[in-house]
Parts: structure tokens; C-alpha cells; sequence
């Protein structure tokens, strides 16, 4: 198979995902154009030689439908000539499209292919595209369904997670991302967003609260406790998990991800592609898996996938120099922390969603770029990203420098 390098990654910064947020009045496709307009003017890319454009879009209606991507590259100026699609795997939706970049790039259809997602959750509210999962018995009675904070909570209890414990865990996550927004860790990848007349509407990630503490989380009542006790939901997860005895409900806003708007972009390709493009590579992806789990449980698929990437590639958990898993909720990451007993140390280093926000469709492209940028500020090699994601699944990504 065709080895597939990393080129380039950009995000825009997060937004606050309400209608007061900066990013509010820019459209999802202009979010998304946004991304595509730097990878170009960053690498002097002949459009033309792009061979696809793929997007994580979860809710793709209204003003991020239409199969965005294509829409993105009509409004960035691409040629007409590159094509594009969009896809959801709900929150791993970024990472699965770098991942089907890779794939494509691999089996030498393409050579030159720009991956990433967006998501605009002030203008197109999560759950608006609908579905089945969530309207109809016959799939979300087998499916145990059930709010995602729920499942969290279900995590927590079962796996001894108290409220301190994902306290803790947020507060510091508020700290990590300030810190790396006071280094400038992001400087390079994160590109503001302007309005038509070239004034920053915004330059820096804007749902963050460092000065969070544990006494502010602690006056915070938890999130999920009604529609578990009062819906009626937390009856379906004792039933799924009948040695819970009863749900300690822990997670609320200060420990969960925040509502976002944002987009994100990486170049993928062969060799060849980035030889003709006199692009440098920065990174190769290694492997990467995808995996159906628990759909109680919903959250743990992470550490389900990684089994599986790591039994298919003969790697072990020593292996991976460092980590980022999206911060759905804090007790996803600390089941995973506890399942591989890896140190915190190694894990997020630069905060994650709790800090600065989970704009779906774009997160794992994010995260992705993230920790490339970390191994090298680090000179570190290998890197695992990986997802948590709706109705059960995970997806994990390894990448390597070069």
C-alpha cells in the first residue's frame, strides 16, 4: 500500500456555539472556505491537483448542508476541478475523514486529498438533522438509548469516578489550554477568522475559563440527573448494566465539552503528490481503526478501538509517546486513563474540549493537529488520537514523524 503523509493542518478558533458567540454570524461554509483558503495559501497549492475534498459535518441541514465541502471550494476559489463529500460518524466525524483521505491516498486513487470538518453549533443546532436513534423504539430500545451525559454518568458510577475526580480533571484542563494559548503553542494552526472587510472577528479559542476552580464547579448542579431519574433513562442503563446499583450523576458544564462553532482542515497525501506539489511532509499515519461498542455505556468505545488499533499494528501502549482523546466528558477520559493506566502526563497535554469546545463535525481534525504540533514542539515520535462517539463506537488514528 501507498505510505499516506500528514503535509499541513489549520483550525479556526472556537467559538461560543449561541447566538452571542463571535462565529455566529459566519456561515458554516464560510467557516469551512476559511480552512481550505489557508491550506492553499499556505502551501501554494494548484487547486487543481486536489483530488478530494472530504468534511465531517454531523448535522449536515440548512446553511451546512448541501454537501459542504463542495460548497466550501466553490466559496475558497478552488478549480472546479476538485470535487467533494461530506461525512458523519458523529463526534469522530474529522477523524474519520482524514481517515478515509488516508485510504483513498493508500490504495493510489488519489494523491493530493485536504480532510477535516466543520460545525456550526450556533446556527444549526445539535440533533437538527434528526434520525432514527433518537425517534424510533425499534432502534433505540435495542440500542439502549439514552442521553450521552447519561451514559457519562453510568461511566462514572461504574468505574468509581467521584465528583471531585472529574472536577478535578476539568479545572485542569482550563489550565493546560491556557497555558498553551500563553505559549503560543497554537500560533501556527490556528488562523483567525475575518469578516468581508478583513477585520478579525476572531483570533483565539473563546469558550475557555481558565480561572475555573474546583469551589466554582463544585456550585454547579449536575447536568443529567432529571432526564436520568425523571425521563426515565437511567432505568435503561441498569438495565443494560444491572450491577449499578444507581447512577451517581457528576457531570454538568464545567466537566463536560462546551458547544462550539469551528472548522479544520489537514493535507493528506502520497509521496508523489507532495513531491509534485514541493510539499514537505511532517507526519505519517500508521494505522487506524474504527469499532462498535458498548451503546449503554456509549462513551468507552475509545478504549475498545485502541485494543483493536494496537492488536492490528503489534503496537503496545508504551509505544505511543502521547495521546489526545476528545473530552466528551471528563469520566471518558479518565476510563481510558484507568483501563491502560497510562500518566495523565501524556494525555491532552494542551487541555482539550472541556477547556475550548467540541465543534462536532471538526473536533478530531483538530485534536489531530494538535498533537502533531505537540510531538514536534516535543520532538517526540507517535501520537494516538482518539474519539468517543454516539450510540457506541470509537475511532483511533496513529501518527508518526518523519
Amino acid at each position: 500500500m501507498t505510505e499516506v503523509y500528514i503535509y499541513d493542518h489549520v483550525r479556526t478558533p472556537r467559538g461560543r456555539g449561541k447566538k452571542d458567540g463571535s462565529l455566529h454570524e459566519v456561515p458554516s461554509v464560510r467557516l469551512a472556505a476559511k480552512t481550505l483558503e489557508a491550506i492553499r495559501d499556505r502551501n501554494g497549492l494548484d487547486t487543481a491537483n486536489v483530488d478530494d475534498i472530504i468534511m465531517g459535518c454531523v448535522d449536515p441541514v440548512m446553511d451546512a448542508g448541501a454537501v459542504i465541502p463542495k460548497a466550501a471550494a466553490f466559496e475558497a476559489g478552488y478549480s472546479t476541478k476538485a470535487p467533494g463529500m461530506q461525512i458523519s460518524r458523529f463526534c469522530a466525524s474529522g477523524l474519520d475523514a482524514v481517515n478515509f483521505a488516508a485510504g483513498k491516498v493508500a490504495a493510489g486513487s488519489d494523491d493530493i486529498v485536504i480532510a477535516g470538518g466543520v460545525e456550526s453549533m450556533s446556527r444549526v443546532g445539535m440533533g437538527m438533522s434528526g434520525g432514527s436513534w433518537y425517534m424510533d423504539p425499534s432502534v433505540n430500545f435495542p440500542g439502549y438509548f439514552m442521553p450521552q451525559g447519561v451514559s457519562a454518568d453510568l461511566i462514572a458510577t461504574k468505574y468509581g469516578f467521584s465528583r471531585d475526580d472529574v472536577d478535578a480533571y476539568a479545572v485542569e484542563s482550563q489550565k493546560r489550554a491556557a497555558h498553551a494559548w500563553e505559549q503560543g503553542y497554537f500560533k501556527n494552526s490556528v488562523i483567525p477568522v475575518k469578516d468581508q472587510n478583513g477585520l478579525i472577528i476572531l483570533d483565539r479559542d473563546e469558550h475557555m475559563r481558565p480561572g475555573t476552580d474546583m469551589q466554582a464547579l463544585a456550585s454547579l448542579n449536575a447536568s443529567f440527573q432529571m432526564p436520568g431519574e425523571m425521563g426515565g433513562f437511567e432505568a435503561v442503563g441498569l438495565q443494560a448494566h444491572p450491577e449499578v446499583e444507581r447512577i451517581n450523576y457528576v457531570h454538568h458544564a464545567g466537566n463536560s465539552s462546551g458547544i462550539v462553532d469551528g472548522a479544520a482542515a489537514v493535507l493528506v497525501g502520497s509521496k508523489a503528490g507532495g513531491q509534485t506539489m514541493g510539499l514537505k511532509p511532517r507526519a505519517r499515519i500508521r494505522a487506524f481503526a474504527n469499532i462498535g461498542s458498548d451503546p449503554a455505556l456509549m462513551l468507552t468505545g475509545p478504549v475498545d478501538v485502541t485494543e483493536k488499533l494496537l492488536k492490528k499494528t503489534g503496537m503496545s501502549i508504551s509505544d505511543i509517546d502521547l495521546f489526545e482523546l476528545n473530552e466528551a466528558f471528563a469520566a471518558v477520559v479518565l476510563r481510558y486513563l484507568q483501563a491502560f493506566e497510562i500518566d495523565h502526563a501524556k494525555m491532552n497535554v494542551n487541555g482539550g474540549a472541556i477547556a475550548m469546545g467540541h465543534p462536532l463535525g471538526a473536533t478530531g481534525a483538530m485534536i489531530l493537529g494538535t498533537v502533531l504540533d505537540e510531538l514536534e514542539r516535543r520532538d517526540l515520535n507517535t501520537a494516538l488520537v482518539t474519539l468517543c462517539i454516539g450510540a457506541g463506537m470509537g475511532t483511533a488514528t496513529v501518527i508518526e514523524r518523519v
